[in-house]
């Protein structure tokens, strides 16, 4: 796009010339800084071109999303503007601001790449959301206010040389030239989105050769669409034959979906009437996952601020779980585990990623045999993607927004009142018992979030404090059991209460156990006594222990333990916890946590305390940890977690 303006202008590029080559130039240069630094040895001839031609690609696919919006303003601004002194003083200080963002980005791929040999990932959409973490570790590191002068100091030499060169084209744009523009700012975009895909990387067997055909800012944008974090890539693998055998040996044999659903009903009714404490089998469940309920804020697991006293009551008449915990740190971790029960994959949740509708959740299983499942939630379910995520996999979706107005106590932009959410709840199960048909619901709490506000009147401790909402919840759930107890399905509902995640999961390690230690209780006085479970269990093990109470088929398809069938036959007890990179493997006191880059470590966790001290490794539990995660990812990647599609 040379424009010819002048006699003296003819050799001049406008600016948006300028722009595209400028960019254009930077990310040739910083793929070839990369290629020095992996070792020009380890790309072929052929691969290295093969590399400039589609790194080439990626850059102009990348190019059209950034170029679009100068055509949008150029477009827009009227022409009395365009021949102001303010305006070409403006373009210049937005030339370098252009400039200095382009290399400051190239600077940081060199940083992440030095680490970890890729183009930008979903490591780097999670560097957003740890931005404490990161920055502090970065400014630790390199001396970051030298590399920004020095970043910034280049970008005004490259302005203030570009003078001879560019110019901006002041003339009138016609009514026909602006129209034009705006098309191109659509069409650019789009013709990159359905052209270009980052899976185009896997050029070659060279894994160097085709992160270098990578376009870093193209990548990351990919990652944050996609929110994975591929485990063969940056996680410790063993052979697929050998991961298998290792959980089987560590009590995990998984069936697939169809054999599982060719199980004879006299087995199931057999192995249920074997399985535990329960008297006869349940009709309904109600889960209610709880927001942020981490242990320590409950009496019955050792607190003395009485923020609990509903629940501490209603745990002398449940079976409480004494070592349960979390597998991850957000709601959508929690969901995921509580849904299709497999260890937590790297990256994004499930619930967040594309392709995740029709997998074989509980709710798939449930619905399957005749069951009305329900995700019912107090807030917005776009969020998060929860409507769309249980509603593809078979559950009936009710959130604020199908409540109606008159029903709500309180609100705020997290959401309704948690007793306004039962009492929505309530009207559901008693409209189900028209059907005749047993239900299965999945209820999510928002009252114990930020900014913590709720009813007046309900407690005695103050809005806007987590402590507050904590013992509003306990007092909510309360309020729902004494109403639900007069309702004629009650006797035959196991209500199943736990927290989605820990309130924090700050601690000295990596992932300090004890921030991941959550409430769980099986409450159900006609069916169930109460007591007390000790033994070690995770929320991947909730799915698969209600489908064998329930007495219905589906349980060995999933990773987790049916919890009674685990105690009544001494299984090994584990547990998974993780954050969005390291993943851990919780057995025998010890923990061990793989990372990115292959790594792995071992801690020694003090079964009192669960504080961990780093320890020797264990080969045995390090193959088993491997195996869980591994199979977990392949399992969700090659769509082996899909629904059955007919007995």
């Amino acid at each position: 796009m040379i424009k010819q303006f002048s006699n003296n202008n003819s050799h001049r590029l406008s600016f948006v010339s300028f722009f595209a080559i400028i960019i254009l130039l930077i990310w040739l240069l910083l793929r070839l800084v990369l290629w020095v630094d992996v070792g020009m040895q380890q790309l072929s001839a052929t691969q290295f071109i093969q590399t400039l031609a589609l790194g080439t690609w990626f850059d102009l696919n990348a190019l059209a999303f950034l170029i679009a919006p100068l055509f949008v303003i150029t477009a827009l601004m009227p022409n009395k503007w365009r021949s102001r002194p303010w305006l070409n003083n403006l373009r210049w200080l937005a030339l370098w601001v252009i400039v200095f963002s382009l290399i400051f980005g190239a600077v940081s791929e060199v940083i992440f790449w030095q680490e970890f040999t890729t183009r930008f990932n979903f490591i780097a959409v999670d560097y957003l959301i740890y931005t404490h973490e990161v920055i502090g570790n970065i400014r630790e590191s390199y001396p970051v206010p030298l590399i920004v002068l020095i970043i910034a100091l280049t970008a005004l030499a490259i302005v203030l040389t570009s003078k001879r060169f560019v110019v901006f084209n002041n003339n009138p744009i016609s009514s026909k030239q602006k129209i034009g523009l705006l098309l191109l700012a659509i069409v650019l975009p789009v013709l990159s989105f359905k052209m270009a895909n980052v899976d185009q990387m896997e050029f070659s067997k060279n894994a160097y050769a085709n992160e270098l055909a990578g376009n870093g800012l193209f990548s990351f944008a990919a990652a944050a669409r996609r929110n994975e974090l591929d485990y063969d890539k940056f996680y410790k693998t063993i052979p697929q034959a050998l991961a298998i055998s290792t959980l089987k040996a560590a009590g995990t044999d998984r069936k697939p979906i169809t054999a599982t659903l060719k199980e004879e009903t006299d087995d199931i009714e057999h192995k249920m009437a074997e399985l535990g404490p329960f008297k006869r089998k349940p009709k309904n469940v109600i889960l209610i996952s709880v927001e942020s309920l981490s242990a320590e804020y409950l009496g019955t697991y050792g607190n003395k601020e009485n923020l609990t006293p509903v629940l501490d009551k209603l745990a002398e008449e449940s079976l409480v779980f004494d070592k349960f915990f979390a597998t991850g740190t957000r709601t959508v971790r929690g969901l995921d585990a509580l849904s299709i029960a497999i260890p937590p994959i790297p990256g994004q949740a499930v619930v967040h990623r594309p392709d995740n509708e029709h997998l074989a959740t509980i709710g798939e299983f449930l619905e399957a045999q005749n069951y009305s499942t329900f995700f019912i939630y107090g807030g917005y379910g776009v969020f998060d993607n929860m409507n769309a995520y249980f509603r593809g996999n078979d559950y009936k979706v009710v959130d604020r927004t199908d409540f109606d107005k008159s029903t709500i106590q309180a609100e705020n932009v997290w959401g309704v009142d948690d007793e306004s959410l039962f009492e929505n709840s309530i009207k559901i199960f008693d409209e189900n018992v028209k059907s005749q048909k047993p239900f299965f619901a999945h209820i999510m709490t928002t009252t114990n979030h930020r900014p913590f506000t709720f009813p007046e009147g309900k407690i005695d401790l103050p809005q806007g404090k987590r402590e507050g909402a904590v013992k509003y919840t306990d007092y909510a759930i309360g309020q729902f059991i004494e109403k639900a107890k007069t309702k004629p399905w009650f006797k035959d509902t196991l209500f199943v209460i736990v927290a989605d995640h820990c309130a924090s999961v700050a601690g000295k390690t990596k992932l300090p156990v004890a921030k991941y230690h959550i409430p769980l209780f099986f409450y159900a006085p006609d069916l169930l006594p109460a007591g007390r479970y000790s033994r070690i269990a995770s929320q991947i093990d909730i799915v698969p222990t209600l489908l064998d109470v329930l007495g219905v088929k589906g349980e060995d398809h999933f990773y987790g333990q049916s919890m009674f069938e685990a105690a009544a036959e001494k299984q090994p007890e584990r547990a998974f916890i993780s954050n969005y990179q390291q993943l851990g493997y919780y057995k025998n006191d010890t923990l061990i946590v793989l990372s990115p880059k292959q790594q792995a470590e071992a801690y020694k966790i003090d079964p009192l305390t669960f504080d961990g001290t780093p320890t020797k490794m264990d080969e045995r539990l390090l193959n088993e940890a491997i195996a869980y995660y591994q199979t977990a990812a392949r399992a969700y990647k090659n769509g082996d977690l899909k629904e059955f599609h007919g007995e």
